[in-house]
């Protein structure tokens, strides 16, 4: 019996698994949800197919995303990640990591988890959309509208509607599973 999956993912092996294991099951866990806003960030201007090539590769360069040792990153340490061949050599999105890990652990105290925080913008509770076709799953939503302007004004950087819409779906706050997938 044929697996029928979202049209995007049939790329190769490594897409599909992504898929079926991880894209729209809910996350919780800070760790995971940071991960997700770093890979994300890196995304913007890319294909999400290029970072998740290189996802182990960031997940050694940035300590298994560690936010708490990220925030203390200093100039050498920047240095060393633009010698990094395996990760996306772009200094301004390695100094919004650093920003990004700061401002998290900010909202952290505020809220008492990341989490807390990011799931308020949908009640707590994943949206389920009803797509039949990618053409009917939006890059943005006025969800992500608010969310991305709110960390904008905490002073989060690379994180616009588009990349906190993708970040949405790739951690469950929406599911954008075609009607047809065997995930939804």
């Amino acid at each position: 019996m044929e697996i029928i999956r979202c049209g995007w993912c049939e790329k190769d092996d490594l897409y599909r698994k992504y898929h079926d294991e991880e894209w729209g099951k809910p996350v919780y866990d800070d760790d995971t949800i940071f991960e997700f806003l770093v890979l994300e960030s890196f995304q913007a201007g890319l294909s999400w197919y290029t970072i998740l090539n290189k996802r182990e590769n960031f997940r050694k360069a940035f300590e298994d995303f560690n936010y708490r040792k990220i925030a203390e990153y200093n100039e050498d340490k920047i240095e060393e990640l633009m010698q990094n061949a395996g990760i996306i050599r772009n200094r301004m999105k390695i100094s919004a990591t650093i920003g990004n890990a700061q401002k998290f652990l900010e909202i952290q105290k505020e809220f008492g988890t990341f989490s807390t925080y990011i799931w308020n913008f949908v009640g707590g509770k994943p949206i389920v959309n009803q797509p039949k076709t990618l053409k009917e799953v939006p890059a943005t939503s006025e969800i992500s509208d608010a969310l991305a302007k709110d960390l904008k004004i905490r002073g989060f950087k690379f994180l616009g509607s588009t990349v906190i819409y993708a970040h949405m779906q790739a951690t469950g706050m929406v599911c954008d599973h075609l009607v047809d997938c065997h995930c939804k």
